[in-house]
């Protein structure tokens, strides 16, 4: 497989930041719902873990920005309807804009409550704010608004790439997929 993006395909290194992240928000998510619930001192660790995997998504999605920066994307069928290549558009850019949001704020979130974010224990991220319950109680309802927001476009993301594959029957889903380039028959 091609490392760099192809008029017809994303390359290896879009798909693999493309489905790390996917896997790695789908974990946040799990995380989160995990840590309702448990005592205190449990949840202080499932939450580190959550810290630590939104610190790697952010991290990750710059990087996936720089990719995309200098490895044109595909381009979407020539016959695609105006506004639903307007529509991916949009999405793509509030997928991209969520993907950085929501762990910035869980960062701020965290220094408002005067906990340090730690990457896996090896390395502590400096606070941006000073401590605050009520700062705390905002950044935590937008931190949990954006990442609502993140799921249901991503869901809609989703639905959109089903269409193109089972109804559509164009490459859209498949040029993003780990496989080999589909061959025209004769």
């Amino acid at each position: 497989m091609q490392l760099k993006n192809t008029p017809t395909r994303y390359g290896a290194v879009a798909q693999l930041f493309h489905w790390v992240i996917v896997v790695l928000i789908v974990t946040q998510f799990v995380l989160a719902w995990r840590a309702e619930g448990l005592s205190p001192v449990a949840k202080i660790g499932v939450l580190g873990t959550h810290k630590s995997v939104g610190i790697t998504i952010l991290g990750l999605a710059v990087l996936r920005l720089a990719w995309r920066l200098f490895n044109p994307i595909p381009p979407l069928p020539a016959g695609e309807p105006h506004w639903q290549k307007r529509a991916a558009h949009l999405s793509h850019f509030l997928l991209y804009a969520l993907i950085f949001i929501t762990p910035v704020l869980g960062w701020l979130m965290s220094s408002a409550r005067a906990f340090s974010v730690s990457w896996f224990g090896l390395v502590t991220l400096p606070d941006f704010i000073q401590p605050s319950k009520p700062a705390f109680e905002r950044l935590h309802d937008w931190h949990e608004a954006m990442a609502f927001t993140l799921a249901t476009i991503a869901l809609l993301h989703i639905a959109a790439a089903l269409k193109h594959h089972f109804f559509d029957r164009d490459d859209v889903l498949r040029r993003m997929l780990p496989l080999r380039e589909r061959t025209p028959r004769s």
